[in-house]
């Protein structure tokens, strides 16, 4: 590469498929990397190459089993700095706990923070982050945070659409700086759903703020769940006057019944990226309403970026 340090790319267990496609954008072959478990459970992590005075780069989303990828980023982060690069930057698609990023109750752990703080003592130089829950969250963090938005690669797929007369919904008051952005870039109004939520992982639709009636709906989020909110939203808009509800987030989480609520629901298509990967067995006899998009190009542009010493910044002007 052209500062003269090699660059490298590592992956843990979470998301390999997306560390081979992104290896590609870059240029050079994945390397190796072997992590196996003692009969105990217990995490084993082997570089097999050399990589004195290289630049690694370690894509690991902290996605499930989310706790074992944890501990795989943070072994694999401390056997890298043991080995003498030159520096260790955490590429990470999703960034677990980050719900968990203030107290909101007497004795509430900061998760989000705490995460953080791991990962800089395991000895990352630098943090990837793509789409945090939370904007505040790059905060958290005491070394550089280079954090991409999936925006422009949803906003295209939405253009090529051709929607006419569409909005942009939020599905919550916390989101509508996301979804103001999506709107601006299809040149959409935006509304946003009111929502109560009396307990984590539920949530009570209450009224909607904006014009939907004869409009096409495009649900925007970080991240879909149990889908919950989504259906119960997609219900709302629909009683509402919308003619069609699409729903897209960057991280697929899909957790319990997701899938199986988001396909009999009245959500027309569910889009998503490949931050999290999704086994396509788990959707077979569902109906045909799941598209995903590949984040590889955009963060291998931007490790390019990093590697180079380039601005990233300068991705989403």
């Amino acid at each position: 590469m052209s500062n003269g340090e090699e660059l490298k790319v590592f992956c843990g267990s979470a998301n390999p498929e997306l560390a081979e496609e992104i290896a590609k954008y870059v240029e050079v072959p994945l390397s190796d990397c072997e992590v196996t478990r003692f009969s105990d459970g217990e995490i084993s992590i082997s570089i097999r190459e050399s990589v004195r005075g290289a630049n690694a780069f370690l894509v690991q989303p902290l996605c499930g089993p989310i706790n074992d990828s944890i501990l795989e980023l943070l072994i694999i982060i401390d056997a890298l700095k043991r080995a003498s690069v030159n520096s260790v930057n955490a590429v990470i698609p999703y960034y677990a706990y980050a719900r968990q990023d203030r107290k909101t109750r007497a004795r509430d752990p900061i998760t989000a923070k705490l995460i953080a703080d791991l990962i800089t003592a395991a000895g990352a130089n630098r943090v990837v982050a793509m789409d945090l829950h939370a904007g505040q969250i790059q905060g958290f963090f005491n070394i550089p945070l280079d954090h991409l938005t999936a925006l422009p690669i949803l906003a295209k797929y939405f253009i090529e659409k051709n929607i006419e007369n569409g909005v942009v919904v939020s599905p919550d008051l916390g989101g509508v700086t996301r979804a103001r952005d999506l709107a601006n870039r299809l040149m959409m109004p935006i509304a946003i759903i009111d929502k109560k939520r009396p307990a984590p992982n539920k949530a009570e639709i209450m009224n909607i703020i904006g014009d939907v009636k004869d409009k096409t709906a495009i649900f925007i989020d970080d991240m879909i769940d149990t889908a919950g909110t989504i259906t119960l939203g997609a219900e709302a808009l629909k009683e509402a006057g919308a003619l069609e509800v699409f729903a897209c987030c960057t991280h697929p989480v899909f957790s319990g019944s997701a899938l199986k609520r988001l396909s009999d629901s009245s959500l027309s298509e569910v889009v998503y990226t490949n931050s999290i990967p999704i086994d396509r067995s788990m959707l077979r006899g569902l109906n045909d309403c799941f598209t995903s998009l590949s984040v590889a190009p955009l963060i291998g542009e931007a490790i390019m970026r990093v590697h180079n010493k380039k601005s990233v910044s300068e991705l989403f002007d």
